[in-house]
Protein backbone atom coordinates (compact mmCIF):
# COMPACT_ATOMS: atom_id res chain seq x y z
CA UNK A 1 0.00 0.00 0.00
CA UNK A 2 1.50 3.36 -1.02
CA UNK A 3 1.70 6.51 1.08
CA UNK A 4 -1.33 8.13 -0.58
CA UNK A 5 -3.47 5.15 0.42
CA UNK A 6 -2.47 5.46 4.09
CA UNK A 7 -2.41 9.25 4.47
CA UNK A 8 -4.70 10.49 7.24
CA UNK A 9 -5.75 13.87 8.56
CA UNK A 10 -7.80 14.72 11.67
CA UNK A 11 -9.79 17.94 12.02
CA UNK A 12 -11.37 19.53 15.10
CA UNK A 13 -14.34 21.80 14.39
CA UNK A 14 -14.80 24.44 17.10
CA UNK A 15 -18.49 25.42 17.05
CA UNK A 16 -19.41 28.92 18.22
CA UNK A 17 -23.04 29.65 19.21
CA UNK A 18 -25.20 30.63 16.21
CA UNK A 19 -22.70 29.18 13.75
CA UNK A 20 -23.93 28.94 10.16
CA UNK A 21 -24.95 25.41 9.24
CA UNK A 22 -24.30 25.53 5.47
CA UNK A 23 -20.48 25.95 5.50
CA UNK A 24 -20.11 23.51 8.39
CA UNK A 25 -22.20 20.82 6.69
CA UNK A 26 -20.50 21.40 3.32
CA UNK A 27 -17.07 20.93 4.90
CA UNK A 28 -17.97 17.75 6.81
CA UNK A 29 -19.86 16.19 3.90
CA UNK A 30 -16.93 16.84 1.57
CA UNK A 31 -14.65 14.95 3.95
CA UNK A 32 -17.17 12.11 4.26
CA UNK A 33 -17.42 11.72 0.49
CA UNK A 34 -13.61 11.77 0.21
CA UNK A 35 -13.45 8.82 2.62
CA UNK A 36 -16.07 6.96 0.63
CA UNK A 37 -14.23 7.51 -2.65
CA UNK A 38 -10.91 6.46 -1.10
CA UNK A 39 -12.32 3.34 0.48
CA UNK A 40 -10.84 4.03 3.90
CA UNK A 41 -11.08 6.67 6.64
CA UNK A 42 -8.52 9.20 5.51
CA UNK A 43 -10.27 12.07 7.27
CA UNK A 44 -11.59 12.01 10.81
CA UNK A 45 -13.24 14.87 12.63
CA UNK A 46 -14.59 15.76 16.02
CA UNK A 47 -16.68 18.66 17.31
CA UNK A 48 -15.72 20.97 20.13
CA UNK A 49 -17.50 23.76 22.02
CA UNK A 50 -16.37 26.14 24.73
CA UNK A 51 -17.71 24.01 27.59
CA UNK A 52 -18.40 20.71 25.86
CA UNK A 53 -22.14 21.31 25.71
CA UNK A 54 -24.51 21.24 22.72
CA UNK A 55 -24.24 24.24 20.39
CA UNK A 56 -27.17 25.73 18.52
CA UNK A 57 -26.68 26.93 14.96
CA UNK A 58 -28.21 30.10 13.53
CA UNK A 59 -31.10 28.03 12.12
CA UNK A 60 -31.88 26.64 15.58
CA UNK A 61 -30.55 23.12 15.09
CA UNK A 62 -28.57 21.89 18.09
CA UNK A 63 -25.38 19.90 17.55
CA UNK A 64 -23.88 17.60 20.17
CA UNK A 65 -20.10 17.93 20.49
CA UNK A 66 -17.33 15.54 21.49
CA UNK A 67 -15.19 17.79 23.65
CA UNK A 68 -14.60 21.11 25.38
CA UNK A 69 -11.76 23.59 24.91
CA UNK A 70 -10.17 22.19 28.08
CA UNK A 71 -10.24 18.69 26.56
CA UNK A 72 -8.78 19.95 23.29
CA UNK A 73 -5.94 21.79 25.01
CA UNK A 74 -4.97 18.58 26.78
CA UNK A 75 -5.10 16.71 23.48
CA UNK A 76 -2.60 19.08 21.85
CA UNK A 77 0.28 17.27 23.49
CA UNK A 78 -0.89 13.70 23.00
CA UNK A 79 -1.81 11.10 20.41
CA UNK A 80 -5.20 12.72 19.79
CA UNK A 81 -3.63 15.97 18.66
CA UNK A 82 -5.52 17.19 15.53
CA UNK A 83 -3.88 18.18 12.26
CA UNK A 84 -6.20 21.15 11.87
CA UNK A 85 -8.66 23.21 13.92
CA UNK A 86 -11.47 25.05 12.13
CA UNK A 87 -13.59 27.70 13.85
CA UNK A 88 -17.23 27.68 12.74
CA UNK A 89 -19.28 30.77 13.50
CA UNK A 90 -21.94 32.95 11.93
CA UNK A 91 -24.25 35.75 13.02
CA UNK A 92 -23.47 37.76 16.17
CA UNK A 93 -19.84 36.60 16.11
CA UNK A 94 -18.76 40.06 17.34
CA UNK A 95 -20.53 39.32 20.61
CA UNK A 96 -18.42 36.23 21.25
CA UNK A 97 -15.50 37.38 23.38
CA UNK A 98 -13.74 34.45 25.06
CA UNK A 99 -10.16 34.66 26.33
CA UNK A 100 -10.00 30.89 26.78
CA UNK A 101 -10.90 30.35 23.12
CA UNK A 102 -8.26 32.88 22.03
CA UNK A 103 -5.61 31.20 24.17
CA UNK A 104 -6.56 27.79 22.76
CA UNK A 105 -6.27 28.99 19.16
CA UNK A 106 -2.90 30.65 19.82
CA UNK A 107 -1.55 27.54 21.51
CA UNK A 108 -2.79 25.37 18.65
CA UNK A 109 -1.09 27.57 16.06
CA UNK A 110 2.13 27.86 18.06
CA UNK A 111 2.36 24.07 18.18
CA UNK A 112 2.47 23.97 14.38
CA UNK A 113 -1.12 22.86 13.89
CA UNK A 114 -3.08 24.44 11.05
CA UNK A 115 -5.91 26.73 12.14
CA UNK A 116 -8.72 28.11 10.06
CA UNK A 117 -12.25 29.39 9.95
CA UNK A 118 -15.55 28.97 8.18
CA UNK A 119 -17.85 31.93 7.55
CA UNK A 120 -17.21 34.64 10.19
CA UNK A 121 -14.77 32.51 12.19
CA UNK A 122 -11.96 34.80 11.07
CA UNK A 123 -13.15 37.13 13.84
CA UNK A 124 -11.96 34.66 16.47
CA UNK A 125 -8.63 34.13 14.72
CA UNK A 126 -8.16 37.90 14.59
CA UNK A 127 -9.13 38.30 18.25
CA UNK A 128 -6.41 35.76 19.04
CA UNK A 129 -3.89 37.87 17.10
CA UNK A 130 -3.33 35.18 14.47
CA UNK A 131 -4.27 37.27 11.43
CA UNK A 132 -1.90 40.20 11.89
CA UNK A 133 -0.18 40.63 8.54
CA UNK A 134 -1.99 37.56 7.17
CA UNK A 135 -4.23 37.25 4.14
CA UNK A 136 -7.73 36.11 5.08
CA UNK A 137 -11.23 35.85 3.66
CA UNK A 138 -14.59 36.65 5.18
CA UNK A 139 -18.16 36.97 3.94
CA UNK A 140 -18.67 40.18 1.93
CA UNK A 141 -21.43 41.30 4.30
CA UNK A 142 -19.04 41.20 7.27
CA UNK A 143 -16.02 42.64 5.49
CA UNK A 144 -16.58 46.36 6.34
CA UNK A 145 -16.93 45.73 10.07
CA UNK A 146 -14.07 43.24 10.12
CA UNK A 147 -11.64 45.54 8.31
CA UNK A 148 -12.45 48.39 10.68
CA UNK A 149 -12.08 46.18 13.77
CA UNK A 150 -8.88 44.41 12.65
CA UNK A 151 -6.85 46.75 10.41
CA UNK A 152 -3.73 44.59 10.84
CA UNK A 153 -5.35 41.73 8.92
CA UNK A 154 -5.20 41.67 5.12
CA UNK A 155 -8.84 40.80 4.49
CA UNK A 156 -10.26 40.12 1.04
CA UNK A 157 -13.69 39.33 -0.39
CA UNK A 158 -12.31 36.07 -1.79
CA UNK A 159 -13.91 32.64 -1.49
CA UNK A 160 -11.05 31.43 0.65
CA UNK A 161 -7.46 32.22 1.51
CA UNK A 162 -4.55 30.01 2.52
CA UNK A 163 -1.66 31.89 4.10
CA UNK A 164 0.92 29.49 5.48
CA UNK A 165 -0.77 27.41 8.14
CA UNK A 166 -3.92 29.55 8.27
CA UNK A 167 -7.03 28.69 6.25
CA UNK A 168 -10.02 31.04 6.07
CA UNK A 169 -13.13 30.95 3.93
CA UNK A 170 -16.07 33.25 3.37
CA UNK A 171 -18.74 30.74 4.34
CA UNK A 172 -21.66 29.41 2.33
CA UNK A 173 -20.49 26.95 -0.29
CA UNK A 174 -16.98 28.44 -0.21
CA UNK A 175 -16.10 25.94 2.52
CA UNK A 176 -16.64 23.19 -0.06
CA UNK A 177 -14.04 24.80 -2.32
CA UNK A 178 -11.56 25.20 0.52
CA UNK A 179 -11.93 21.58 1.60
CA UNK A 180 -11.58 20.38 -1.99
CA UNK A 181 -8.36 22.39 -2.19
CA UNK A 182 -7.12 20.64 0.96
CA UNK A 183 -8.10 17.21 -0.38
CA UNK A 184 -6.39 18.03 -3.68
CA UNK A 185 -3.16 18.74 -1.81
CA UNK A 186 -3.44 15.37 -0.05
CA UNK A 187 -4.65 13.11 -2.85
CA UNK A 188 -4.60 14.93 -6.17
CA UNK A 189 -7.02 16.21 -8.79
CA UNK A 190 -8.54 12.86 -9.69
CA UNK A 191 -10.11 12.42 -6.24
CA UNK A 192 -11.32 16.02 -6.27
CA UNK A 193 -13.09 15.43 -9.59
CA UNK A 194 -14.77 12.28 -8.26
CA UNK A 195 -16.01 14.18 -5.20
CA UNK A 196 -17.37 16.95 -7.42
CA UNK A 197 -19.33 14.39 -9.41
CA UNK A 198 -20.85 13.03 -6.21
CA UNK A 199 -21.77 16.51 -5.01
CA UNK A 200 -23.18 17.52 -8.41
CA UNK A 201 -20.63 20.32 -8.50
CA UNK A 202 -19.39 21.14 -11.98
CA UNK A 203 -16.06 22.69 -10.94
CA UNK A 204 -13.79 23.72 -8.10
CA UNK A 205 -13.83 27.49 -7.90
CA UNK A 206 -10.63 29.51 -7.76
CA UNK A 207 -9.99 30.97 -4.30
CA UNK A 208 -10.04 34.47 -5.76
CA UNK A 209 -13.36 34.06 -7.58
CA UNK A 210 -15.83 36.76 -6.58
CA UNK A 211 -18.25 36.13 -3.72
CA UNK A 212 -21.06 38.33 -4.96
CA UNK A 213 -22.85 38.32 -8.27
CA UNK A 214 -21.26 40.57 -10.90
CA UNK A 215 -22.69 44.09 -10.87
CA UNK A 216 -24.38 43.44 -14.20
CA UNK A 217 -26.40 40.58 -12.73
CA UNK A 218 -26.88 42.14 -9.30
CA UNK A 219 -28.27 45.42 -10.58
CA UNK A 220 -29.93 44.12 -13.72
CA UNK A 221 -28.38 46.73 -16.00
CA UNK A 222 -26.25 46.36 -19.12
CA UNK A 223 -24.74 49.80 -19.68
CA UNK A 224 -20.97 49.32 -19.30
CA UNK A 225 -20.34 53.01 -18.56
CA UNK A 226 -22.78 53.04 -15.66
CA UNK A 227 -21.33 49.78 -14.31
CA UNK A 228 -17.78 51.12 -14.43
CA UNK A 229 -18.86 54.32 -12.64
CA UNK A 230 -20.56 52.29 -9.89
CA UNK A 231 -17.40 50.22 -9.46
CA UNK A 232 -15.44 53.45 -8.95
CA UNK A 233 -18.02 54.63 -6.40
CA UNK A 234 -17.88 51.35 -4.46
CA UNK A 235 -14.08 51.59 -4.34
CA UNK A 236 -14.20 55.12 -2.88
CA UNK A 237 -16.64 55.13 0.03
CA UNK A 238 -14.46 56.52 2.83
CA UNK A 239 -13.30 59.44 0.68
CA UNK A 240 -16.08 60.05 -1.87
CA UNK A 241 -15.11 61.46 -5.23
CA UNK A 242 -16.81 64.52 -6.64
CA UNK A 243 -19.01 64.14 -9.70
CA UNK A 244 -16.38 66.09 -11.66
CA UNK A 245 -13.71 63.53 -10.68
CA UNK A 246 -16.03 60.65 -11.56
CA UNK A 247 -16.83 62.25 -14.92
CA UNK A 248 -13.14 62.73 -15.71
CA UNK A 249 -12.44 59.11 -14.77
CA UNK A 250 -15.24 57.86 -17.02
CA UNK A 251 -14.41 60.17 -19.93
CA UNK A 252 -17.91 61.65 -19.87
CA UNK A 253 -19.42 65.00 -19.00
CA UNK A 254 -21.40 65.58 -15.82
CA UNK A 255 -24.54 66.00 -17.87
CA UNK A 256 -24.00 62.69 -19.63
CA UNK A 257 -23.54 60.88 -16.31
CA UNK A 258 -26.64 62.51 -14.86
CA UNK A 259 -28.67 61.40 -17.89
CA UNK A 260 -27.31 57.84 -17.84
CA UNK A 261 -28.09 57.37 -14.14
CA UNK A 262 -31.60 58.74 -14.55
CA UNK A 263 -32.19 56.29 -17.39
CA UNK A 264 -30.56 53.20 -15.85
CA UNK A 265 -30.88 53.69 -12.08
CA UNK A 266 -33.91 55.96 -11.78
CA UNK A 267 -32.03 58.51 -9.67
CA UNK A 268 -29.11 60.90 -9.81
CA UNK A 269 -25.53 59.66 -9.46
CA UNK A 270 -25.17 61.71 -6.26
CA UNK A 271 -28.21 60.01 -4.76
CA UNK A 272 -26.99 56.53 -5.72
CA UNK A 273 -23.52 57.26 -4.31
CA UNK A 274 -25.11 58.37 -1.03
CA UNK A 275 -27.19 55.19 -0.87
CA UNK A 276 -24.23 52.83 -1.21
CA UNK A 277 -22.27 54.79 1.40
CA UNK A 278 -25.21 54.53 3.80
CA UNK A 279 -25.52 50.82 3.04
CA UNK A 280 -21.94 50.34 4.16
CA UNK A 281 -22.66 52.44 7.25
CA UNK A 282 -25.58 50.18 8.11
CA UNK A 283 -23.33 47.12 7.93
CA UNK A 284 -20.82 48.80 10.25
CA UNK A 285 -23.52 49.78 12.73
CA UNK A 286 -24.91 46.26 12.82
CA UNK A 287 -21.62 44.33 12.74
CA UNK A 288 -19.19 46.45 14.73
CA UNK A 289 -18.98 48.43 17.96
CA UNK A 290 -17.41 51.47 16.31
CA UNK A 291 -18.76 54.77 17.69
CA UNK A 292 -21.32 56.37 15.39
CA UNK A 293 -18.97 59.26 14.62
CA UNK A 294 -16.29 56.79 13.44
CA UNK A 295 -18.83 55.00 11.27
CA UNK A 296 -19.70 58.36 9.75
CA UNK A 297 -16.05 59.13 8.96
CA UNK A 298 -15.46 55.61 7.56
CA UNK A 299 -18.31 56.20 5.10
CA UNK A 300 -17.23 59.64 3.95
CA UNK A 301 -19.40 61.96 6.06
CA UNK A 302 -17.84 65.13 7.42
CA UNK A 303 -20.02 65.25 10.53
CA UNK A 304 -22.10 62.91 12.66
CA UNK A 305 -25.09 65.24 12.40
CA UNK A 306 -25.07 65.18 8.59
CA UNK A 307 -24.65 61.41 8.67
CA UNK A 308 -27.61 61.00 11.05
CA UNK A 309 -29.79 63.24 8.90
CA UNK A 310 -29.02 61.28 5.73
CA UNK A 311 -29.40 57.93 7.51
CA UNK A 312 -32.81 58.81 8.89
CA UNK A 313 -33.94 59.99 5.46
CA UNK A 314 -33.08 56.61 3.89
CA UNK A 315 -33.91 54.16 6.68
CA UNK A 316 -36.51 56.11 8.66
CA UNK A 317 -34.52 55.73 11.88
CA UNK A 318 -31.34 57.18 13.32
CA UNK A 319 -27.99 55.36 13.47
CA UNK A 320 -28.41 55.18 17.25
CA UNK A 321 -31.82 53.50 16.86
CA UNK A 322 -30.33 51.05 14.34
CA UNK A 323 -27.65 50.03 16.81
CA UNK A 324 -30.11 49.82 19.71
CA UNK A 325 -32.33 47.50 17.66
CA UNK A 326 -29.31 45.33 16.85
CA UNK A 327 -28.43 45.05 20.55
CA UNK A 328 -32.01 44.12 21.40
CA UNK A 329 -31.99 41.38 18.76
CA UNK A 330 -28.64 40.07 19.99
CA UNK A 331 -29.79 39.98 23.62
CA UNK A 332 -32.99 38.22 22.60
CA UNK A 333 -31.03 35.56 20.76
CA UNK A 334 -28.61 35.17 23.66
CA UNK A 335 -31.47 34.64 26.09
CA UNK A 336 -32.80 31.81 23.93
CA UNK A 337 -36.14 33.48 23.17
CA UNK A 338 -35.56 32.85 19.49
CA UNK A 339 -33.34 30.31 17.76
Amino acid sequence: MNKLQTKKRSIAFFLVPHFTMLPFAAAVETLRIANRMLGYTAYTWRLCSTNGEKVYSSCGIGIEVNSSIADERKALGGEHRPDMVLVCSGVYVEEFQNKTASAYLRETYNRGIAVGSLCTGAHLLAQAGLLNGKRCAIHWENLPGFSEAFPQAEVYADLYEVDGNIYTCAGGTASLDMMLNLIGQDFGENLVNRICEQQLTDRVRNPHDRQRLPLRARLGIQNSKVLSIIEVMEANLAEPLSLVEIADNAGLSRRQIERLFRQEMGRSPARYYLEIRLDRARHLLVQSSLPVVEVAVACGFVSASHFSKCYREIYNRSPQQERAERKLTTNTVRSGVVA
